[in-house]
């Protein structure tokens, strides 16, 4: 079997010699090209000369960010569904590392790639749903206001060389809070084809659960979301310090559902639209993508196999 394993040295928990390590393993079982990124989109644009040469497996190794890129990069190349598409394994290598926890794949390197190993040995995968927001694709959440300015601040801190932790994770979420808070509602929601819902002030998308993780604790959004449904929508119409404080405390709570007269939530949803009074930031599986007026959510059922 063919194999192209991509790897990203800047994740969080990707070293040069775990690195040395996963490779030879693999190695020892497939035809493997290792590709080591060097810029933003090199993830993307290997994986999609992987599908172009014919590779049978490309597998990711870093964190959320190189997924999605790797993700993103095989589906420009074939279209969602085609069987010809390699299938994709994933290593993890980030400090969250979602999508591969959502998959039940070990969050330890070398677990995961024994893990793989048998997958591709026996032939074991799955294929599962992944979510676009307008042309780009997603495998977990995707976020637009609050979040994505969460996102796009924490990118900020680590280029200037901050750690990235849990802690630095909450205590952005907690300053951009205060900025969103004193903003009018600016978003609308049509989910499928209800009837528009106005005046929320943020838009929360989910294609699996959890949301994310805040260290070892899942963060719930929307429990009833999995590969293997359509998408999950949940949004905030107030943001009063009480109404998010206990929306926040259901969703670290188990497998509880955030719900409340000044929320919306849908789960199972095909298509969401999504538009902003004003331009705002729009995030895919942590990555921040800029900001939009108008977004498009679109649920792909079976898009993609998995090696699991």
């Amino acid at each position: 079997m063919r194999a192209v394993l991509v790897v990203n040295p800047q994740a969080t928990s990707t070293t040069a010699a775990g690195r040395d390590v996963l490779a030879h393993a693999l190695a020892s079982a497939l035809k493997l090209d290792i590709v080591e990124t060097a810029y933003r989109g090199h993830a993307a644009d290997a994986a999609r000369a992987a599908v172009v040469d014919g590779v049978d497996l490309v597998i990711a190794h870093g964190g959320d960010g190189t997924v999605n890129e790797v993700v993103n990069g095989m589906f420009s190349a074939a279209p969602a569904g085609d069987r010809s598409m390699p299938t994709l394994g994933v290593v993890p290598g980030g400090s969250a590392n979602v999508f591969a926890r959502a998959l039940g794949l070990p969050k330890d390197p070398v677990e995961a790639t024994h893990r793989l190993l048998r997958a591709v040995e026996s032939g074991s995968g799955r294929r599962v749903g992944l979510g676009r927001a307008n042309d780009r694709w997603f495998t977990f959440n995707a976020g637009v206001g609050w979040d994505a300015d969460v996102v796009a601040e924490v990118e900020r801190l680590r280029a200037e060389g901050r750690e990235v932790t849990p802690a630095l994770y909450a205590r952005t979420a907690l300053a951009c809070y205060f900025r969103v808070a004193r903003h009018k509602p600016l978003i609308t929601v049509r989910a499928g084809d209800e009837e528009p819902v106005t005046d929320l002030h943020t838009a929360f998308v989910t294609n699996t659960d959890p949301w994310t993780y805040l260290g070892p604790r899942p963060v719930r959004m929307n429990p009833d979301t999995s590969f293997d449904t359509g998408l999950g929508i949940f949004s905030l119409r107030s943001m009063n310090a009480y109404t998010v404080l206990q929306h926040v405390a259901q969703m670290l709570r188990g497998r509880a559902k955030p719900h409340g007269r000044n929320s919306f939530r849908r789960a199972d949803v095909g298509y969401l639209h999504v538009t902003c009074q004003e331009p705002l930031r729009l995030q895919v599986d942590g990555d921040n993508l800029g900001e939009r007026s108008v977004i498009e959510f679109l649920s792909v059922p079976d898009a993609l196999r998995v090696a699991v």
